[in-house]
């Protein structure tokens, strides 16, 4: 049976512009665009609020929180991605990929223990029987500086909806950690470590690296190649290491922490990807270059909301505010993330698109989100 739903008297967020109009949804697809504050009978009148294409989230650790509320707590996996899922689809995060770590320390404490592929299999279980609202991908984070990872990026197969693998290295005193100071006060604090147990972790960490660290970047870029993933980087610092991202094929980088490697990447035809909590807090928490700073450079075309998942609409209004045009602002949470992954089904407002939609209201520039769909049916 068709099912179809008709949202009018909105501002319609398309590619290039925002205008008024009324937007028909017909067995999970965009069916119609018109354009007119007009009510046809049976629509729901949207009052002037926007409606813009189900936001598409690359990079998020929510999954991890939900599944360790505090350190040492294990909570059970089914419930945690059905509370993940159900929070995305409140946020207007219609696709997600749910970053999982691979690459382990067993001989460290709990939060380094192997998790990803029970927990990746959990989802897709979930996924099959329809008990998710919203879409999943894999976003496989490889930690360079551990001990397991090609033995955990070995038990992915091209089965997994694996749409990322990004290179992480995490070694102190470099990339996101620069500065050891400011790792340190962020490591004790969430890990609840001493003096002396940071210290040991700092070594240990250093030793992984020195050890591993090259045959496990090159493991990842060919493990990522296997498994049909988008490669992305993370926390390049400095044009050297921009220019390794380019030989392994990166097309995407998270975070980077200079403007001089937010620059390279540009010349490299890399996208740049930023936090959205940095753009919303008006800085890094980590001490590195602020969100802000890249697009008013314009050196921002992506934006991921990290650890904070109602930040991502958050950040793509504001950037639609410091640009002037709300269309583009919107388009680094759904248009280019959407291309960046080759999901040419979504992002935008098209005839023939999923439809995925999110109607929201600005609250004193503060967006909040009143309805979302996913594949035509309200989720949210």
């Amino acid at each position: 049976m068709t099912q179809e739903t008709i949202l009018a008297n909105a501002k319609l967020t398309l590619r290039d512009e925002v205008v008024a109009g009324c937007l028909k949804l017909n067995d999970g697809v965009i069916s119609s665009i018109d354009t007119g504050a007009s009510v046809p009978s049976g629509a729901l009148d949207c009052g002037g609020d926007y409606l813009a294409p189900g936001l598409i989230e690359l990079h998020t650790d929510n999954l991890e929180r939900h599944i360790s509320p505090r350190p040492g707590v294990a909570w059970p996996h089914s419930a945690a991605i059905l509370a993940h899922d159900r929070e995305m689809a409140g946020c207007g995060i219609t696709t997600v990929f749910d970053a999982m770590r691979v690459g382990s320390i067993p001989s460290a404490k709990a939060r380094y223990k192997k998790y990803a592929r029970e927990l990746s299999s959990e989802m897709l279980a979930l996924r099959a029987r329809g008990a998710l609202k919203v879409s999943h991908f894999l976003h496989l984070r490889a930690e360079i500086c551990s001990e397991t990872l090609t033995e955990e990026l070995a038990e992915f197969t091209p089965d997994d909806r694996v749409g990322i693998v990004s290179l992480m290295d995490h070694t102190p005193g470099q990339r996101q950690f620069r500065d050891i100071a400011k790792m340190k006060a962020y490591v004790m604090g969430k890990n609840n470590l001493s003096a002396e147990e940071f210290a040991e972790h700092l070594a240990k960490l250093q030793g992984l690296q020195k050890r591993l660290g090259a045959a496990h970047e090159a493991a990842a870029v060919q493990e990522g190649q296997r498994l049909g993933a988008v490669l992305a980087s993370h926390d390049d610092t400095t044009v050297e290491q921009v220019a390794t991202s380019a030989v392994h094929g990166v097309t995407m980088a998270e975070f980077p922490t200079t403007v001089e490697a937010a620059q390279a990447c540009r010349d490299h035809g890399i996208a740049i990807i930023m936090g959205a909590p940095n753009l919303v807090r008006g800085g890094s928490h980590s001490g590195n270059v602020a969100a802000k700073d890249l697009a008013e450079r314009d050196l921002l075309d992506i934006v991921s909301s990290d650890y904070v998942p109602a930040a991502l609409l958050m950040s793509a209004v504001q950037l639609g505010e410091i640009w002037g045009d709300m269309a583009r602002g919107l388009a680094t949470a759904t248009a280019n993330p959407a291309q960046s992954v080759g999901l040419k089904d979504r992002g935008v407002l098209e005839i023939g698109k999923r439809a995925d939609v999110v109607r929201f209201a600005l609250d004193d520039h503060t967006p909040v989100a009143r309805q979302v769909w996913s594949l035509g049916a309200q989720v949210a």
